[in-house]
């Protein structure tokens, strides 16, 4: 065995046994004699954003969600270098100084692939559009030709990764000329694009976006769809039809000139509350063969122990995948049983095997500890003492749903707690006996190293 492969050994033996340790079956409260790393304050949160899960059922009591703090330990928290920047970009990086930190953090080196899709990309998509949209405040201009963008996109890379970010953000999170250029939108200046579209109607929608129901009602989305049409249109004739790629160009146009009419800050809160959206709506993980688990758990089953074996390892290569939301989740579970339903495997292996909705996350090394994140956008925190924390919730362990017809996965929107047929959605998850009694809602140092260690070894084998 080589070196990398003895150092993942001892990762995965540590892990364990530290995890083991902490979380042990009889669920009692963490022993106190560590350092308190982070404390929620609920009432904060539930007056901010009307609760992390507001589609789903409030008849359970909602708890506390846990603070969850992994910091790396074989990595450093800051790389505090010097960044080597082309001096070719006109973007005012200072202006937005404070969101730039926050996108590092979201984006640290080791969390970034397994926080890609719900909180590195979006932050970091924010980030290029507030700059830019910023910028034209100066320029009179909403976009950058190539030469310039590729300069500034390779500013930003190096500006992040000198702040702790990983330096693969481009490949991660597939960013591109057209996130900086004005691509194939005919409208790219700022008095172009206030000659044809009512700036103020537009405004008044996306100023202030409502964190629960902007996703059902999308107010400010509908209007931002349907400014981008409409200068998608400029200049051709009435008759003439545009494609989609246009209207995302010109979508990204349109985003631009908002994050110019606000402050960084609510400029970032209102584009990540609108993708958040398009975000918790589908399933990031994918899906490998699952024909053994057909093969033991279809048609009239024999053996419900070999069955529910092959279920357990076919969800132990989802949960090596990425963290996802609770409503991500849900419909991960949806996808997974009507791939399975469609192979002939008729039982709920779900119930049968004891599936839960945290099964379809990352775990950190015990199905006591996996995590689901909030359905609602959130940011990654850092702290020179305890390093890199963001939330999971720990509260989870509700069964994932097992539908009962082919049909696809419901949208949140029209998700419903009350009975009938159809696909049961989950209650609002109440505390597990790990967390009755933590009434200070602490967390080991052990257990931070832990956590590292394993994502460190996960890096490993990639």
């Amino acid at each position: 065995m080589g070196p990398a492969g003895r150092l993942l050994a001892a990762a995965a033996l540590l892990s364990s046994l530290c995890l083991h340790g902490l979380l042990g079956n009889s669920g009692r409260a963490l022993a106190h004699t560590g350092p308190v790393l982070h404390r929620v304050d609920h009432a904060e949160e539930d007056e901010d954003t009307g609760g992390f899960m507001p589609e789903l059922s409030p008849t359970g009591s909602p708890q506390p969600f846990v603070p969850f703090l992994a910091p790396a330990p074989l990595a450093p928290f800051y790389n505090n270098t010097t960044p080597k920047l082309s001096g070719k970009c006109s973007l005012n990086f200072t202006a937005i100084d404070s969101l730039m930190t926050t996108t590092a953090v979201d984006c640290f080196a080791l969390f970034a692939p397994f926080l890609a899709n719900v909180i590195c990309c979006p932050q970091l998509q924010a980030t290029l559009t507030i700059l830019i949209g910023q910028s034209s405040k100066q320029t009179g201009s909403l976009a950058l030709d190539p030469t310039a963008a590729n300069y500034c996109l390779s500013d930003v890379q190096q500006l992040l990764m000198s702040q702790g970010a990983s330096d693969d953000l481009h490949s991660i999170c597939s960013v591109h000329l057209s996130n900086a250029t004005e691509g194939s939108c005919p409208v790219s200046s700022v008095d172009a694009f206030e000659s044809v579209i009512d700036s103020s109607k537009l405004l008044e929608a996306c100023r202030k976006v409502d964190p629960v129901n902007e996703c059902c009602s999308k107010t400010c989305q509908n209007a931002i769809n349907y400014a981008a049409q409409k200068i998608s249109f400029k200049g051709a004739a009435l008759t003439s039809s545009t494609g989609a790629s246009k209207v995302d160009s010109c979508r990204n146009v349109v985003l631009r000139w908002l994050s110019s009419r606000l402050d960084p800050s609510p400029a970032s809160k209102m584009l990540r509350q609108i993708s958040n959206c398009n975000v918790n709506e589908v399933c990031p993980l994918s899906f490998p063969d699952t024909s053994k688990v057909a093969k033991e758990c279809g048609g009239t089953v024999k053996n419900f122990t070999v069955c529910c074996e092959e279920m357990d390892s076919y969800v132990s290569h989802l949960q090596k995948q990425s963290f996802i939301t609770n409503l991500q989740a849900l419909d991960c579970a949806s996808s997974l049983g009507n791939k399975l339903q469609k192979m002939n495997v008729s039982i709920d292996v779900y119930s049968t095997c004891q599936i839960t909705l945290k099964d379809f996350s990352l775990q950190v090394g015990s199905q006591e500890s996996g995590c689901l994140l909030p359905s609602m956008p959130s940011d990654a925190s850092f702290d020179p003492s305890s390093g890199i924390s963001f939330t999971c919730d720990l509260n989870d362990n509700i069964a994932a749903p097992w539908t009962s017809s082919l049909k696809p996965s419901a949208s949140s929107c029209s998700r419903s707690p009350a009975p009938g047929p159809g696909p049961s959605i989950p209650e609002r998850p109440s505390a597990t006996s790990a967390q009755n009694g933590v009434s200070q809602n602490r967390l080991e140092l052990s257990l931070v190293i832990c956590l590292g260690t394993l994502l460190a070894a996960l890096l490993l084998q990639v």
